[in-house]
């Protein structure tokens, strides 16, 4: 099981000072728990970078999510524009006023109607602010903008009472407040006073770099608590607010086990285990249409098989594309889509700073819970360098410290690895494969090959894979003396090596059959000597069989005569 680890930010979190919960996700964390409770917080910053939008979470958060009543006291919008403007993001501040849970009131303050004198006072705001907290027995409060309800004065010294009031009401009401400001010329605020009076203070800020928008929260002050001091970018869209918290920088997130297979046979052969760490970072990267994203997509439908989550995070194409496109090597995406086990993120590389797609990865991350993540392509990420290689290491932190096996894709104009663009990624991965295009005889080629795979052996062949609507394969590329060979070429060069196997083959058969022939000849040959032998032999017999007849006839003969001439005598 894939283990999920909380951010974990650099300071000791602090047990004394009692917070509030504001509900955004990642403020809470680098506030090590929220706002303080039972006193005011300043959230200043320019216009337009989301200091009312902030406000209304803390407060509808309150409501929902916390069981803590609140009350929003606008002098600048009226209850329904505030209520029209905020039912973009799912809330719906008419039906918690029904229901007794928040109340807006609206203030309207003209200069004209103001006399600035020592004696002036807020009472009639107090009255008025007590009895909507009285009403719905508030705990939160949020006054908007601070600067309208000080425009009628001049005087510094009557300013600074008056605002120190304020507060102090807050805090003897016991509710925790926000109250916004506009930012002024080299200062937080217009007034540059309520910074000092504020126990918390959180800038907003709206950033456009290289015509792209990044909006970055930073805690500037927050009495009696420790607290995140770097600058955070926050995300404003149809689903609220949220806050990237600077991941940990120690490197103490545990290592999961097992090995995934990749969904290509031939691949998971390259690699000894059978496949990819689980939780490791591998980099695919090749030229244009070598096959990155494809690679990608049987690594997540591999995934998909097996039950886990996956999540695409692209930036070229858009899901229904790459749905489309792996249906022609055999792969159904559009399943696994309607399943809930697929999820695709696509949004063009310009339409937010790189922190913005990093805080965008990181609440969707949150909010879905993915066992593997694709970023395809890494390479279209756009920014200073310093910032891509934060950026990139951040990202790839991230995923590690949530166990989370990362594929990341990134386009090689000619193959070969830059150093100047390649931002340290090469050294961040656990994994690398690498793609080619090899032009040959008038055609172009694939092939892959791995570069490295930490805590494994593999591969270190070329290989040429080929994509069919059957799937991807892995085929051997032939490597003789002019090199390695793919496509038509491999395969010329195939059909002549079986030629030449066959000529071969023919040759040994023929002389096999010479062979076979002479011995025939040779067995009859020395049949025949037998034979010529053996009547040589009977004849020598016959021979020697007629000499002893003759010389027993002789025999007989000459007892005859022997006999003869015996008798005579």
């Amino acid at each position: 099981m894939r283990r999920r680890a909380e951010v974990a930010p650099d300071f000791p979190q602090p047990l004394s000072l009692p917070k509030i919960k504001t509900g955004i996700t990642g403020f809470d964390e680098i506030t090590f728990g929220g706002l303080p409770a039972g006193r005011p917080t300043l959230i200043c910053g320019a216009a337009g970078c989301g200091k009312t939008l902030f406000a209304t979470t803390f407060l509808v958060n309150g409501a929902t999510q916390f069981d803590e009543p609140g009350v929003f006291m606008s002098f600048e919008e009226r209850a329904e524009d505030l209520a029209a403007n905020v039912a973009s993001l799912g809330y719906d501040l008419d039906r918690l006023v029904s229901e007794g849970r928040l109340a807006i009131d609206h203030v309207r303050v003209e200069r004209s109607e103001i006399e600035e004198t020592g004696e002036y006072d807020l009472d009639g705001l107090f009255i008025r602010l007590g009895y909507a907290v009285d009403t719905v027995k508030a705990k939160r409060v949020v006054l908007d903008t601070i600067e309208t309800l000080f425009s009628g004065f001049s005087d510094p010294s009557i300013l600074r009472a008056e605002l120190r009031r304020l507060f102090g009401w807050i805090k003897d009401r016991g509710l925790t407040a926000i109250i916004t400001g506009e930012r002024g010329e080299g200062q937080l605020t217009r007034q540059g006073l309520e910074e000092y009076v504020s126990d918390c203070v959180v800038l907003l800020d709206n950033r456009v770099e290289d015509q792209i928008t990044t909006r970055r929260l930073r805690v500037v002050k927050y009495r009696g608590s420790a607290h995140g001091t770097n600058e955070y970018p926050f995300l404003i869209d149809a689903e609220g607010i949220s806050v990237l918290p600077v991941t940990s920088a120690d490197l103490d997130y545990a290592t999961p086990g097992g090995i995934i297979s990749t969904g290509i046979a031939g691949l998971d052969q390259m690699l000894e285990p059978g496949g990819f760490h689980r939780g490791s970072s591998i980099l695919i990267s090749g030229e244009s249409g070598t096959g990155k994203t494809m690679i990608s997509a049987s690594m997540i439908d591999a995934a998909c098989r097996r039950g886990e989550r996956c999540m695409a995070f692209v930036f070229e194409e858009s899901g229904d594309q790459i749905c489309r496109n792996a249906g022609s090597i055999g792969l159904d995406l559009k399943q696994h889509v309607e399943a809930g086990l697929l999820r695709f993120e696509a949004a063009r590389p310009s339409l937010f700073g790189l922190e913005m797609h990093l805080a965008r990865m990181h609440r969707d991350l949150d909010r879905f819970g993915p066992d593997l993540v694709v970023v395809d392509p890494l390479s279209a990420l756009r920014g200073p360098a310093s910032e891509m290689q934060a950026t990139i290491l951040r990202m790839v932190d991230l995923l590690k410290s949530r166990g989370i096996t990362a594929l990341f894709t990134s386009l090689r104009v000619d193959g070969a690895l830059d150093l100047a663009d390649d931002f340290g990624v090469s050294s961040l991965m656990d994994s690398w494969v690498k793609l080619l295009n090899v032009e040959a005889n008038g055609e172009r080629s694939r092939t892959l090959y791995v570069i490295k795979a930490r805590g494994m052996s593999h591969s270190h062949q070329v290989r040429e894979f080929l994509m069919s609507s059957a799937g991807i394969a892995l085929v051997d590329a032939y490597i003789g003396p002019a090199g390695v060979l793919t496509g038509t070429a491999r395969l010329v060069q195939e059909a002549e090596e079986k030629a030449q196997a066959l000529r071969r083959q023919q040759e040994s058969e023929r002389r096999q059959r010479e062979v076979a022939r002479q011995r025939v000849s040779i067995e009859r040959q020395i049949a025949e000597l037998h034979a010529s032998l053996e009547a040589a032999e009977e004849e020598e017999r016959l021979l020697f069989g007629e000499v002893e007849a003759r010389e027993a006839q002789l025999e007989t003969g000459r007892r005859d005569i022997a006999v003869r001439r015996s008798a005579a005598r």
